[in-house]
C-alpha cells in the first residue's frame, strides 16, 4: 500500500485530496497511511474513513466517494500503482468535455512483487479498439449495459455524477454502477493506455482472470444458482433508477433497460429441466436478445441450454 500511496503523491498534475476508507481492515493500513503522509506537508488533504465493522466493496467505495469534495473522483484499488501522469492525462480528457462524466484507461498486470505479468487488463476483458470506439461514439449505453469492461481501479468521474449514483445498490459493483449511469446521463470514454499497474494476487477483493478456453467452459457447465435471479433484479434496479432520473435519460436506452430486463427475467424462469428449455431459449435467441443483451452475447445461449440448475 506504500508504494501505491507514494504514486498517487508523485503526480505530474497533483492530486487535492486523498479520502482513505478504512474497511475494518486488520493490518496496519491507517500506520502505512499515517507514516507516507507525515512528509507531505499537509498537501494534498487527507480524510480518512476508520473502519466500523465491515461494509463491503461497494458499499465501502460509496462513502469514500460521498467524503470527496473535488470536481474530478479518481478510484483508488487496494495496493494498486498509478504511473506518474495518470491523472495529468485523465484531466485532459475532461477538458471542452462537459458532457464526459467518466472515463477510465487500460492497467498493466504485475505479480504480488510488482513483475510485469506481460498482459493488460484490456486483454484479459477482452476489450478491443472496435469496442473503444463504439463507446466514445454515443455507443456506451448498449455496450455497458450488455456486459460491463470498466474498472474501478482505472476510473475517473466528474462529482455531478455521485448525486445521481447514490445510493449505490448492494447488488451492483460500484465500477459498473458508476458507469452504466455515466453512460445514460451523458459520456463515457476509454483511454487503451495502461495508466496503472494493476496487481493480481490471492488477497485481490476483485481481479480478474485470462479467458481462457477452459474457463469459459467450466462457465457454462457452472450451475445457475442465484446468478440469474440477481441479473433480474439487477435489471429491475437500474430501470427503477432510470425511471427517477427519466427526463434527463434518452428514450433509446430506457427501451434498452425494458429489453434487458424482459431478457434476464426470461432467463431467471428459465425450467430447470435442460430438455424443456430447448424451445424457449430458440424462441429467445431468435428475437436477438442474446446478441443485444446477454454479458457473452449468444455464447449464452449455450450456458442457458447446458447449465445444470
Amino acid at each position: 500500500m506504500e508504494q501505491q500511496l507514494r504514486s498517487i503523491l508523485q503526480q505530474t498534475h497533483p492530486v487535492d485530496e486523498v479520502v482513505v476508507a478504512d474497511d475494518g481492515s486488520g493490518d496496519d493500513t491507517l500506520a502505512v497511511v499515517e507514516r507516507v503522509f507525515e512528509g507531505a506537508g499537509g498537501t494534498p488533504r487527507l480524510v480518512v474513513l476508520p473502519g466500523v465493522g465491515r461494509h463491503g466493496v461497494t458499499a465501502n467505495f460509496e462513502r469514500a466517494i460521498l467524503a470527496t469534495t473535488g470536481d474530478l473522483i479518481a478510484l483508488c484499488d487496494q495496493d494498486d500503482v498509478w504511473r506518474a501522469d495518470k491523472i495529468e492525462r485523465m484531466a485532459a480528457i475532461f477538458e471542452d468535455r462537459p458532457d464526459l462524466l467518466l472515463a477510465y484507461s487500460d492497467a498493466r498486470l504485475i505479480d504480488a512483487a510488482g513483475r510485469d505479468l506481460g498482459g493488460t487488463l484490456f486483454g484479459q476483458l477482452e476489450v478491443d479498439d472496435g469496442l473503444l470506439a463504439r463507446i466514445a461514439s454515443d455507443g456506451a449505453f448498449p455496450e455497458l449495459l450488455r456486459r460491463n469492461t470498466v474498472t474501478g481501479a482505472t476510473v475517473v468521474f466528474r462529482r455531478a455524477l455521485v448525486a445521481d449514483a447514490a445510493p449505490f445498490p448492494e447488488l451492483w459493483v460500484h465500477d459498473e454502477w458508476l458507469a452504466i449511469l455515466a453512460a445514460a446521463l451523458g459520456s463515457v470514454r476509454g483511454l487503451g493506455l495502461p495508466l496503472i499497474d494493476y496487481r493480481q494476487h490471492g488477497a485481490n477483493q476483485i481481479g480478474v482472470q485470462a479467458p481462457t478456453v477452459r474457463r469459459k467452459i467450466a462457465r457454462v457447465l457452472q450451475a445457475r444458482g442465484d446468478r440469474n435471479r440477481n441479473l433480474w433484479r439487477r435489471s429491475e434496479l437500474l430501470r427503477e433508477r432510470l425511471i427517477l432520473l427519466s427526463p434527463r435519460v434518452r428514450a433509446r436506452d430506457l427501451e434498452l433497460v425494458d429489453g434487458k430486463l424482459r431478457h434476464e427475467k426470461f432467463r431467471a424462469q428459465l425450467p430447470g429441466n435442460r430438455v424443456r428449455r430447448v424451445i424457449p431459449v430458440l424462441r429467445e435467441a431468435a428475437t436477438g436478445r442474446y446478441a443485444r443483451f446477454a454479458s457473452r452475447g449468444n455464447a449464452d445461449i449455450f450456458r442457458d441450454l447446458l447449465q445444470p440448475s
